[in-house]
């Protein structure tokens, strides 16, 4: 059978099956089950017919998906936090990589943007960074200590105060994307050329080394949270632009529950992050050059493998392998 005419003689049964699995109106275990294998056979027909076509991957994702409310109703004594942060994040996340690409590559053009915006205008630093601010860290660096501005304030009061403005910009990120992704690309671009400038201003000082040392003890954590909480307020908006067959009310819905628990799931990075610059950060300056170096790699590989890497390690576990 041609692939077209394949499509074509199954189209509305999947529609309908769409419609069951993000409607959730499918309760009983037994109905998911033949469900379930039905997708299976039809997946098992296209992979055998047409390995590499699209339709393969649409149906890939509706096994998939019935497969997890399976697994989710044969584990309902499973805790649901542990639940929730070891297979439904991560295969939100898997599903919705691309935002998470896009959120990226805005961030690191942004960042170049704000490094050549500094570089080629002297005043640009001050416009972004205000004077106030930028007098205080020339001042610091001439008494040798770059990163003094950490030093300010008790512990406790720094670390709840920054965690609450961190989860103050990544609710931004996210909730923005209602505004169809416009409101989170101006955040994400504002963010990106402020930390741009910011980190150019310590090279421009010949204290960059130092600045790095310091500041991505807790900023690895810090600002991928940021690029993360970005990709939530991208999916948002993207469920107004794009309904597919859904109404764009029901879009919306789906789009905001996928959303929401993406930023959720990037709430305890936040706090740790936030943990680290009130007590760690402080003294980076008397720290050990390898320690700081630790600290940084560690906080970046941690956040880096839990939003990177082991979404896809996640997914592989769900499918089942069809001879």
């Amino acid at each position: 059978m041609r692939e077209v005419a394949f499509i074509k003689q199954n189209k509305e049964k999947w529609l309908r099956f769409e419609q069951a699995i993000f409607g959730k109106s499918i309760k009983n275990p037994d109905e998911m089950a033949s469900l379930y294998i039905q997708l299976v056979n039809d997946l098992s027909y296209a992979q055998t017919f047409y390995p590499k076509s699209k339709t393969v991957v649409y149906l890939n994702h509706l096994a998939s998906q019935i497969y997890q409310r399976i697994y989710k109703t044969k584990r309902e004594e499973t805790n649901r936090i542990v639940y929730f942060f070891k297979t439904e994040v991560p295969l939100l996340v898997y599903e919705h990589r691309r935002y998470l690409l896009y959120s990226f590559i805005l961030f690191f053009v942004t960042v170049g943007i704000g490094v050549l915006s500094a570089h080629y205008d002297n005043d640009f630093i001050r416009l972004i960074l205000g004077d106030s601010y930028v007098n205080m860290t020339l001042q610091n660096i001439k008494e040798g200590n770059p990163v003094a501005v950490y030093k300010s304030g008790s512990n406790w009061g720094s670390f709840i105060g920054i965690t609450m403005n961190n989860l103050y910009v990544g609710a931004k990120c996210f909730i923005y994307g209602i505004t169809a992704g416009i409101g989170t690309f101006y955040a994400m671009f504002s963010n990106g050329i402020m930390l741009g400038a910011f980190q150019y201003m310590f090279y421009k000082e010949n204290v960059f080394w130092e600045s790095v040392r310091g500041i991505w003890i807790h900023g690895a954590m810090e600002i991928f949270a940021i690029v993360i909480e970005g990709a939530a307020g991208f999916i948002l908006g993207a469920s107004i632009l794009f309904p597919r067959t859904y109404s764009r009310i029901n879009s919306f819905k789906n789009g905001f529950k996928t959303g929401i628990k993406i930023f959720l799931s990037t709430i305890p990075f936040t706090i740790a992050a936030g943990f680290l610059e009130g007590f760690i950060t402080r003294y980076s300056v008397n720290m050990p050059h390898f320690l700081s170096i630790f600290i940084i790699l560690v906080t970046l590989c941690l956040i880096s493998y839990y939003y990177l890497v082991y979404p896809a390690i996640v997914y592989k576990k769900s499918i089942p392998k069809i001879d």
